[in-house]
């Protein structure tokens, strides 16, 4: 085993990162120390290097909070030496009262890679031992597997925090790295699927899941809620009820999704913007709906998630690409298709 790590830091807002190299690390007490198999880069990194979001760890920082990697040395628990296992994107304390109430995404004392400590852009990784996932034997080489840990869950969490139901009417805003997995789950769920981009190549992607296709290229906010409107009559699907997700982070995804608020209907923001947005608040009232938030997902989904995949029932290849890590910098300023994945190579 080397007795190197080498990662890409964050050392100036607007700046590329830098190639580092440092001692290997031990684990603390209740940690573990990861090779790194793969990081996903996700648009919260971009947010982090570009975007005016403050990181919460000083600077220097190692980005990347997707991570997959196979464990080293672990402090305390000598069962997950060799394993390979997920990192999730918030790793919540386990023991406060938001976590015994169920809200351990919120934690205040969680923990995220590539934000609160060193994450993912690295040939290793020191992590929390707690709420690692380990990866089954028949997954075990697959590297698309690091989204789970944000895209793939955090989409989960949202789709389920809507309280969707079997044969309910999910418009998912934006079809990109969260927005395809959601649009699987939901369609998992027996839901209706209705999706909005203003990408067609994305809408082609998830053609097979989705029920309705809208580009929102084309179409303005008021042909969207008639096309929405008249497939749910056509379905004989009630007036009432609807689930929104917000996956684009846009203004104008925003917008757009709170503009397809109706009679207890239920809103989920997902996507980030530092932009403000322009909404009648009141029509949440008018229609006695809700609007919500997602953050992250807990850690009691990831299992599941994990079988859904063994299972081939939910689809990553066709949403992720690989990347070698050396090339992070220019993948930083580059809008994808799909959701890039780095493979260490340094």
């Amino acid at each position: 085993m080397t007795d190197r790590l080498s990662s890409w830091q964050m050392v100036e807002v607007n700046k590329p990162l830098e190639l580092i190299e440092v001692p290997l690390p031990k684990p603390g007490p209740a940690e573990v120390l990861l090779e790194v198999t793969a990081c996903g880069l996700c648009h919260t990194d971009v947010s982090f290097l570009y975007g005016g979001v403050r990181p919460r760890a000083p600077l220097p920082l190692t980005l990347g909070h997707e991570i997959l990697g196979r464990v080293l040395e672990a402090n305390g628990d000598p069962d997950l030496v060799g394993k390979t296992v997920i990192v999730p994107a918030v790793v919540p304390c386990g023991a406060c009262d938001l976590c015994a109430a169920g809200r351990g995404n919120i934690c205040l004392k969680q923990l995220m890679p590539g934000n609160d400590f060193h994450g993912g852009f690295a040939s290793h990784v020191v992590a929390p031992a707690r709420f690692l996932v380990p990866v089954p034997a028949s997954l075990v080489g697959r590297r698309d597997l690091a989204v789970v840990s944000d895209a793939v869950a955090t989409a989960y969490q949202s789709v389920v925090r809507s309280k969707l139901d079997e044969g309910q009417m999910l418009v998912v805003v934006g079809a990109g790295g969260v927005g395809t997995f959601a649009i699987q789950v939901a369609k998992l769920l027996g839901a209706h699927v209705a999706a909005i981009d203003i990408s067609s190549s994305r809408l082609e992607g998830v053609a097979k899941w989705v029920d309705l296709a809208l580009d929102a290229s084309t179409l303005g906010p008021r042909d969207i809620k008639g096309a929405v409107i008249a497939y749910e009559r056509e379905h004989s699907l009630a007036a009432h009820g609807r689930k929104i997700l917000e996956c684009s982070g846009s203004p104008e995804g925003q917008q757009t999704a709170y503009s397809l608020l109706t009679f207890d209907a239920t809103l989920v923001v997902v996507g980030f913007t530092r932009e403000k947005v322009l909404v009648r608040l009141s029509n949440l009232m008018a229609f006695d709906a809700r609007a919500i938030g997602n953050w992250g997902c807990l850690p009691e989904h990831f299992p599941g998630l994990v079988d859904l995949i063994a299972d081939g029932q939910l689809e990553l290849e066709p949403f992720v690409e690989e990347h070698p890590m050396s090339r992070l910098n220019d993948l930083l300023l580059t809008e994808s298709a799909r959701r890039p994945v780095l493979i260490p190579d340094f």
